[in-house]
C-alpha cells in the first residue's frame, strides 16, 4: 500500500475524503492542525473518524493562527454569522487568512517524510462557503508549489494533491460517505460547536450540512444543542 496524508478536521467532508483515500488502496496519514479555531470539538471528532476509517497514524499539528485573528473562527470579537449566508460575491468573515495553505504545507511535509506521493484534502467548490482557498484554481496552484519547493518533487516522483469532492454537491457527499461505510453521526462540522460536539443548528457550516442531508433523502444524525 503506497502512504498517503489526508488531512482530517473532523467534519463531514474530510471525513468521507479519509474513506475514499483508503478504498483507493492507501495507507492512510490523517492529519489534523489545531490552528487556535474557537471549539476544538472537531478535533476530538477527528480521533474518531481516523480511528474508524482505519488510518494507520493520526496526527494533530498545532499553529497558532488565533495570534493574529482576522476570522471569527480564531477571534472572540467577531460574531459568526447566525441564519444569515454571506452573498455570493463576498467571502465570509469565517474565512480564516491562509488555513488551507498552511495545512497543505504541513501535510506536505509530513508527506516528504513518509515518502508520500499523495495528499488529499476536503475542498469543495460547489456546496463551499466563498473561500478562495476552496477553489480548484488554489489546488492547481499549490500542487505546482509542492513539485517546485520540495526533494520529493525534484528528485522523486512528484507530489500529487487529490481533491475528490471538488465537484460534488453535499448530497453527493452525504450519499458516497454512506456508500463508504462513514459514520456521520461521529463528525462536527458546526462553526461553534459546544465542547460535546453538539451544533448549534444556525451557522452556516450547520447550514450546508443539513441542506446536504435533506437533498440526499438521509436522516441527519447530527447533534444539536
Amino acid at each position: 500500500m503506497k502512504n498517503a496524508v489526508v488531512l482530517v478536521s473532523g467534519g463531514m467532508d474530510s471525513a468521507v475524503v479519509l474513506a475514499i483515500a483508503r478504498a483507493r488502496g492507501f495507507a492512510v496519514h490523517a492529519l489534523s492542525v489545531r490552528y487556535g479555531q474557537r471549539h476544538t470539538s472537531e478535533l476530538d471528532a477527528a480521533e474518531r473518524v481516523a480511528l474508524a476509517l482505519g488510518a494507520v497514524a493520526h496526527k494533530t499539528v498545532s499553529v497558532d493562527l488565533r495570534s493574529i485573528g482576522g476570522s471569527a473562527l480564531t477571534d472572540e470579537t467577531i460574531r459568526i454569522p447566525l441564519d444569515h449566508p454571506a452573498a455570493p460575491d463576498e467571502i465570509p468573515v469565517t474565512y480564516v487568512p491562509a488555513r488551507n495553505t498552511i495545512m497543505l504545507s504541513i501535510a506536505l511535509g509530513w508527506a516528504e517524510v513518509i515518502g508520500a506521493a499523495d495528499i488529499f484534502c476536503g475542498v469543495n467548490a460547489v456546496d463551499y462557503s466563498g473561500y478562495p482557498d476552496c477553489r480548484p484554481e488554489f489546488i492547481e496552484a499549490f500542487e505546482r508549489l509542492a513539485n517546485l519547493a520540495t526533494k520529493a518533487g525534484i528528485e522523486g516522483a512528484g507530489i500529487h494533491v487529490h481533491a475528490p469532492l471538488q465537484h460534488m454537491s453535499k448530497a453527493d457527499i452525504v450519499r458516497e460517505g454512506l456508500r463508504l461505510g462513514v459514520d456521520f453521526a461521529a463528525t462536527v462540522s458546526c462553526y461553534q460547536a459546544d465542547p460535546d460536539g453538539r451544533a448549534c443548528g444556525h451557522c452556516d457550516a450547520c447550514r450546508l450540512r443539513a441542506e446536504g442531508f435533506a437533498a440526499a433523502a438521509v436522516v441527519d444524525p447530527t447533534r444539536y444543542v
